[in-house]
């Protein structure tokens, strides 16, 4: 599973819009939808964060 599906997913799973995650993590709902569509990745420092807001890992996010 891509990057792109696995946040699409957890995101889904939870009940959540693009809209209400870009908000949480201050970005754009555009680079929410990138990131979905694996055309575009969050920073580094973003993964921490996306992956307590999605309540799972890191490794995870990453496809380990």
């Amino acid at each position: 599973m891509s990057f792109g599906n696995i946040i699409k997913k957890l995101r889904s799973d939870r009940n959540m819009t693009q809209e209400q995650l870009a908000e949480k993590l201050n970005v754009t709902n555009q680079s929410v939808s990138k990131w979905e569509k694996d055309i575009n990745a969050p920073d580094i420092t973003l993964l921490v964060e996306l992956a307590d807001l999605l309540e799972t890992s890191v490794d995870y996010l990453l496809g380990r």
